[in-house]
Order: C-alpha cells, then sequence, then structure tokens
C-alpha cells in the first residue's frame, strides 16, 4: 500500500529518509534548488556514463569485480549502440560546459581531502537550474570523465608512451602491476558506483511514467517524489567519496598502500545508497502496479465499447481479444502445426473456445470428434466455423516449466487454432472473459458471428447436445431445435452408441440403466432378461453408469461384460458424456426460462438427473418414439419381480404401457429426489421444483472429490 504525506512511514524507512541530520543537511540543499523549467531527456547522457563506468574497469585482475567478461561486453556493446541514438550529440554540446565544470570542482575540493558535504553543496549549487533527475545524472558524468581519464592512463600504462609519461608526472601507481593489492578498494568501489547507478536509473525511471496514467498528486507518487532529493543528495555525496579515492591514488606512486578503512567507508556508503534505491524501487513498484491499474482498465473499457460496436468484419474485435501488433503470428494452426495470423479468421464464423489448463479429457476428446466429424464435410453450412483455444492462467502465480509442458500437450492434440502462446493474452482480456462471459474453471464456448458479434456466450450446451448441427450456435437456432424435439430414446442416448439406432430400426425395446451396486445390477438383468422372455419381448440392455464415472464404473463394466449381464460402453468417455448431454438439456431449458411446470421435456431431463443424484440404481425402458417407463432401482426391479401381476395388461396394452401403469401404482407420495449439478456450470435458478410431485426443492450446498 503506498504512503500517502500525512502517514508516518515505517521506522526503518524514516530512519533512511528523515534521521535528525538528513533534516538538516536536506533543507540546505533544497535551498539551492531552483530549476528553470527547461528539460531534456537524460538517458542518453546516462547510457554514455554506464559506458564508461563499465569499460573503465576492464582491466585484469579487475574485471572480474564487476562480472563475467563475456556478460560485460555484451553490456559496453549494448550500451554504446544506445549512447550513440539520434539526438544524443546535441544534449552533449548543451550539457558539455557543466558536466566540464562539475568535473574540475571535483578534482579541486576531492584532492586535498576536503569536507564531502561542502563539496557536495557546492556540487548542488553548479545544477541548481536543473530538476532532480537530471542534477544526478550531470554529477555522475562529471564524475565518469575523471574516472575515465584516471582509467584510461591505468589501462595504457604499459602499452603506450604518452600514457606511460603522463602516469610519471601524476606519480600514478601501476594499477595493472599491483592489483592484487588495491583489489579491495576497487571492489568496494565498484560496489558504490554500482548502487549510485541503480539510483539513478530508479530516480529517471520515475521521471518517465507515463503522465496519462500516473500524476504527481497520485499517492504513489507523492511518496516517491518526497524521497527523491535525499536520494540525489546521497548519490552525489557517494560520487563524491569515489572522486576523492580516485584523486587519492594521483601523486603517491609506488609507496601507496590501500587503506582497509578507505574500503569500508566505500562498502558503508554503498550500503546506504543500496538501501535508498530498494526503497524507491518499491515505491515504484507501486507505481507500475497503478499504472497497469490504469491500463488495464482502459483496455478494458475498449474491449467492451469494441463489443457494442457494429463492425465490417471480427478483425477489430479478434485482434482486441488475442493479440494486437502486425508483426507476430497469434495464432497456432492445430492441423498444419504451424503458426498462423489472425487473416485465417476474417469474416468466419469463430468460436472461442475458454478454458485453463484443467480441461478434461473427457471435453476434449469429444470436441475432437465433433470438429472432426464437421471437417470431413467441409461444404455442409453447419461446418462453416473456426475453433480458436483461449487458454486462461492465473498470472499471480509463475510460468514454470510444468505449465508449459501441459499448455504444449494441449496444443499438440488441438485439430483447432488456439492462441500461439497465453501470454499473448492481454490482463484486460482475461478480466473481460471472467467478467462479461462469466468463465469460471468450466470451459466456455463463446461465439462469434462473421462480424464479431458475440451471438452465445456459451455454446457449450449446444455443441454437447446437437453437436455441428447446432450451427450458427445462436439462441433463436436453440429454440428452434427444442421445437423439433420430442423426449424419445434418440435424443436421451442416441448419439453415445451406434447399436442404440440399430436397436431402434430393429424395433426392439431398449433398457438404460445405471448406479454402482453391482449386486442391485445382477438382480435387475437377470429379472429384466426373465420377464423379456416371458413377456415375450426382445429387450437389449445398455449399462450407463454414472456421471463423474471413476474406478467403479470401470469395475462394474468388466463385471458386467465378463458375466454377460448386458451391453456396456467401453469408453468412459462416453458415459461422461451421456450425462453431460443432460445436464446440457438442463441448463439449456433454465437459460430460456423452462421449467417442470411448463416444459415436458425439462420434467423428463430432471427425472434423470435426480437418478443419477440417487444412491441406488435405476432403468429407463423404451421402444421407438413411444413414452418411456422409467424409475428408481427399488421400483423398477419390483415391478419386474411382480411381473405376473400386470401380465395380462401387458398382453392387452401392450408391455410399455402396463408398465407404466403398474409403476404408477407402486408411485409414493413420499419420496426423496436429489438433483446434482456442477456449481460452475451455467447459472443456477433460485426456484427448482421436484420432477415428481412439483413441490419446490430446497438448495444445498455439497462438495464432492471426484476420486472414489
Amino acid at each position: 500500500m503506498a504512503l500517502v504525506p500525512h502517514q508516518k512511514a515505517p521506522r526503518r524507512e524514516r530512519n533512511m529518509f528523515t534521521s535528525s541530520d538528513d533534516t538538516a543537511m536536506m533543507k540546505q540543499i533544497q535551498a539551492t534548488h531552483a530549476p528553470d523549467g527547461r528539460e531534456f531527456s537524460v538517458k542518453p547522457l546516462l547510457h554514455i556514463v554506464e559506458d564508461i563506468f563499465l569499460r573503465a574497469t576492464t582491466v585484469p585482475g579487475i574485471t572480474d569485480i564487476v562480472q563475467h567478461q563475456g556478460e560485460h561486453q555484451a553490456q559496453v556493446d549494448e550500451l554504446e549502440e544506445k549512447a550513440l541514438q539520434n539526438g544524443f550529440h546535441e544534449t552533449i554540446e548543451m550539457l558539455s560546459y557543466n558536466i566540464n565544470k562539475i568535473s574540475c570542482e571535483m578534482s579541486c575540493k576531492c584532492s586535498g581531502g576536503g569536507d564531502a558535504h561542502a563539496t557536495t553543496v557546492a556540487i548542488f549549487n553548479l545544477v541548481s537550474n536543473y530538476s532532480w533527475d537530471e542534477k544526478v545524472v550531470l554529477a555522475l558524468a562529471g564524475f565518469a570523465v575523471n574516472y575515465g581519464e584516471f582509467w584510461l592512463v591505468a589501462q595504457l600504462y604499459l602499452t603506450n608512451p604518452l600514457a606511460k609519461a603522463v602516469a610519471l608526472l601524476k606519480q600514478l601507481p601501476d594499477i595493472i602491476e599491483r592489483a592484487d593489492n588495491l583489489k579491495p578498494k576497487f571492489e568496494a568501489l565498484t560496489g558504490l558506483i554500482r548502487a549510485m547507478m541503480d539510483v539513478a536509473k530508479c530516480i529517471v525511471e520515475f521521471k518517465e511514467l507515463p503522465s496519462q496514467y500516473i500524476t504527481p498528486d497520485t499517492p504513489e507518487m507523492l511518496t516517491a517524489t518526497a524521497h527523491i532529493p535525499t536520494a540525489v543528495y546521497w548519490t552525489i555525496r557517494s560520487i563524491v567519496a569515489c572522486a576523492s579515492q580516485i584523486m587519492g591514488l594521483i601523486g603517491m606512486g609506488h609507496e601507496y598502500i590501500a587503506s582497509t578503512t578507505e574500503a569500508w567507508e566505500l562498502s558503508s556508503l554503498a550500503h546506504k545508497v543500496n538501501n535508498i534505491h530498494s526503497h524507491l524501487k518499491k515505491q515504484l513498484t507501486l507505481c507500475f502496479h497503478h499504472i497497469d491499474e490504469k491500463i488495464h482498465i482502459e483496455a478494458f473499457q475498449t474491449l467492451v465499447s469494441l463489443f457494442e460496436t457494429f463492425h465490417i468484419d471480427n478483425m477489430k474485435i479478434l485482434k482486441a481479444l488475442i493479440y494486437a501488433k502486425d508483426d507476430v503470428l497469434p495464432l497456432y494452426d492445430g492441423s498444419a502445426k504451424k503458426r498462423a495470423s489472425l487473416d485465417v479468421l476474417r469474416r468466419r464464423s469463430v468460436l472461442l473456445l475458454i478454458s485453463d489448463l484443467e480441461i478434461s479429457h473427457e471435453e476434449l476428446s469429444m470436441l475432437q470428434q465433433m470438429y472432426t466429424e464437421a471437417r470431413e464435410q467441409p461444404a455442409r453450412p453447419e461446418s462453416q466455423y473456426e475453433v480458436v483455444w483461449l487458454p486462461i492462467v492465473d498470472r499471480s502465480s509463475p510460468w514454470t516449466e510444468l505449465k508449459e509442458k501441459q499448455f504444449e500437450d494441449f496444443q499438440r492434440v488441438m485439430p483447432w487454432y488456439s492462441v500461439y502462446h497465453p501470454s499473448l493474452l492481454d490482463v484486460a482480456v482475461i478480466r473481460y472473459i471472467k467478467e462479461v462471459w462469466h468463465f469460471n474453471k468450466k470451459p466456455l464456448l463463446v461465439v462469434l458471428d462473421q462480424q464479431g458479434k458475440v451471438v452465445n456466450p456459451n455454446a457449450i450446451h449446444m455443441m454437447w447436445i446437437w453437436g455441428s448441427l447446432a450451427f450458427p450456435f445462436t439462441s433463436s437456432r436453440e429454440e428452434a431445435l427444442w421445437r423439433e424435439e420430442t423426449w424419445k430414446i434418440d435424443l436421451l442416448a442416441d448419439s453415445i452408441d451406434p447399436l442404440i439406432q440399430s436397436w431402434m430400426d430393429q424395433k426392439k425395446y431398449i433398457c438404460l440403466y445405471g448406479g454402482e451396486d453391482m449386486e442391485w445390477i445382477r438382480k435387475f438383468t437377470s429379472t429384466a432378461k426373465q420377464v423379456a422372455s416371458e413377456a415375450p419381448i426382445q429387450l437389449e440392455m445398455l449399462y450407463v453408469g454414472k456421471s463423474n464415472p471413476r474406478e467403479k464404473v470401470r469395475k462394474n463394466n468388466s463385471l458386467i461384460e465378463r458375466e454377460k449381464l448386458s451391453h456396456v460402453l467401453q469408453d468412459l468417455t462416453l458415459i461422461w458424456f451421456f450425462w453431460v448431454r443432460l445436464e446440457s438439456m438442463w441448463h439449456s431449458k433454465v437459460q430460456h426460462k423452462r421449467t417442470v411446470e411448463n416444459d415436458p421435456i425439462m420434467q423428463e431431463i430432471m427425472t434423470m438427473l435426480s437418478f443419477d443424484g440417487s444412491d441406488q440404481g435405476w432403468a429407463v425402458i423404451s421402444k421407438g418414439p413411444a413414452e418411456m417407463a422409467k424409475a428408481k432401482g427399488e421400483t423398477i426391479l419390483k415391478t419386474l419381480v411382480e411381473f405376473e401381476l400386470w401380465s395380462a395388461n401387458a398382453n392387452e396394452k401392450g408391455f410399455l404401457p402396463a408398465m407404466i401403469d403398474y409403476l404408477h401404482e407402486l408411485h409414493s407420495p413420499f419420496h426423496c429426489n436429489r438433483l446434482i449439478l456442477p456449481g460452475t456450470t451455467g447459472s443456477i435458478p433460485e426456484r427448482v421444483v421436484c420432477a415428481e410431485c412439483g413441490r419446490p426443492m430446497e438448495k444445498f450446498i455439497m462438495y464432492r472429490c471426484c476420486t472414489d
């Protein structure tokens, strides 16, 4: 949290910036501050200063103080390139006189070991007309001249006669030959220079913050502004200390002995300047957070406005969502296995598959199957769409190798387009997806038409129910599809196994049953077979397990097959799909304000879902488009066991009508139905009535781990 001016700073921060000694000194320094309003960019000058500091320490035995040679040279080359940017020479011409004045001031005042504070104040007087960031960079430049000249002579001493002559006149010690003896001093010196540069860069960064997103009266900036003068003072005070150490070497010749006290003084200053840098950096981070928030708010509002505007095609929307820069191919083509531009989506209906990196195998598998089927007949109207995966990742946690592998594994198996990398999705886009499209763990399928307009905020339910036949996935198309549907076995289950359509064509009775209790399954299947033989009817049975199938259902499948009790769905994904389609039907109906009171299909869907919520088995028996007989485990089993009691009625009215009559006789007004739906799927209405009795159901919150 940023400190506002009237708040007390933490104790350590008060000691750092406002000790009694500092307060007195800062009053004196503030009195020298009289900027004339002229400003210039100090970045080029700071680059050349850093260039000098890096090159100056390229001496055998000293270089390793800074960093490894390769990295050092790379930095030097980069800084040299920055220093030659446009406008640099004009800046130097304007400032060279003042830089040389500062350089001379240091040479004179620091040679005799004068008062460091007085010398610092003298430099502040020389730069009184400049802003705080300009003061510190000019002072660094003045020192860089002296420092660079010193090292130039030291580096060329053994190879250049002119350098050797100058070194003799100055009685400069042989730095190269005595590197080991002087190393502690130069280590401390280099450490302090690095700390000074860090503070200077930080102050310059404050100056360059974008004014459209952060103003001087912003609390974060007010706190920083209050600390910057002190930071500048201690940086220039440190420059004076460094200059004194360099000037102290001149004239000492071979008699000079490095003092551990001098090295300690430099290290002590470096510690203070590093602490100042740490505080400024924290404040700068707060400023960056403030700016990021403003930028994200602006980008978010731009997105909102874009989606409310009519466009001639979908490119503006897609660029805003995925990536706006033209120099990057932001998509990955899953079929061609290569990067692609957004142009491949121009004026196409686009289904945005939005998920995190936890998308389930079942969801991915079924979407792949539907997408592949659509691509087998690309000329069909319902195949005229593209899918793009937008992976939503948590930016607050680090991007790890494990996450990278998860992402690449998904991207590799997806046959459609995907964002080339999650980092191409802006934070504002992720916020829009969560707040406006209500993404929350469960995958969404947001449909954009050819102009980029959202025609369905989540077509995943339509996709599960009808597949590509739901194209163009609009609300009106959804209503039209429901008008064509009646509750029969092909709506319920013909998409999960080709055998069902074959049985329907053969006019067979079809029984779907589920649950996890193997004892009930054995009793039910054997009784059903016996009744089918007595009736006599042709009966086929298919076990559809339970929603969220796990190991119990897998074991049941194996036992049912081994004991030849009935048909099973070999792939557990199909069992998952059977139940997710039912849940999707429920959510689809809810979106269109349908209830068990005004929609017969909704009543059937609710009954099926309540079967799955029960702890016992259940069964549905159907023949063609006729009405279905359905009940929970005990009731349906009792009905079959007591077949003799209604067999005469079956001969007269038909097997299914007679069975339905008997089930009604057994129906008890005292019952308990449970409807279990994933809390992250769609919208949950406040009022849901029981499919059996029409009374409002109580709503509970349940937490369930999906392992057996």
